[in-house]
């Protein structure tokens, strides 16, 4: 009995990160697809599965190649105050690119998430793991008149999508060598991670 336990519990290890893996892709693919793809089916006698993402992902190319000009890029910024003024579409869209800015290397004017680093709490000699946010809050005066040499650092949250943000003495983070997708990926999982990954980068 307890060798058929064994047995279901290896299999079911294995089965569900590839089966959940496999899901959420699916889904994410057909939310993309019907983002441009229910409009295609009005219009199209006959509609390919797949139509959707393909023009959307195009679409998101193409949207990137003209921010890469200036004229355009100029543009879409005098675009985007004007719908900032908007309170209803400010309070979603604004957060949303903040979130996206975070994550790139184009971030604004506090720079991106790319450094993972432990941070001294106290004196107690507990150190926990975050990811600096922000170098400078030249864009928010108010807090860059009480920063004194501080760091924004992230400290992502074990078993869930939350966490939260500290302003940290650049005295107290050390920087450690360790991409920040693998950081997220022990934060998450509260550092349990199988022998045989344990040397993946």
């Amino acid at each position: 009995m307890k060798q058929l336990q064994k047995i279901f519990l290896q299999g079911l290890v294995t089965f569900l990160p590839i089966a959940l893996t496999i899901y959420i892709i699916y889904a994410g693919v057909s939310i993309v697809d019907s983002i441009l793809g229910d409009a295609l089916r009005q219009v199209m006698p006959v509609y390919i599965p797949g139509l959707g993402f393909l023009l959307t992902i195009v679409l998101i190319f193409f949207l990137g190649f003209l921010l890469n000009n200036l004229l355009a890029a100029g543009l879409f910024h005098k675009l985007e105050q004007k719908m900032t003024q908007v309170p209803l579409f400010k309070a979603v869209y604004s957060p949303l690119r903040d979130l996206m800015n975070m994550f790139s290397k184009s971030g604004g004017p506090g720079g991106a998430m790319q450094t993972v680093v432990l941070v001294d709490i106290a004196e107690s000699g507990i150190r926990a793991m975050g990811l600096v946010t922000r170098e400078s809050f030249s864009d928010i005066p108010a807090i860059q008149a009480q920063a004194n040499d501080h760091v924004s650092v992230y400290i992502p949250m074990s078993y869930g999508l939350g966490g939260f943000t500290l302003l940290v003495p650049r005295n107290r983070i050390t920087p450690i060598d360790i991409p920040i997708e693998r950081a997220m990926s022990l934060a998450i999982t509260g550092w349990v991670k199988a022998d045989k990954h344990e040397g993946d980068k």
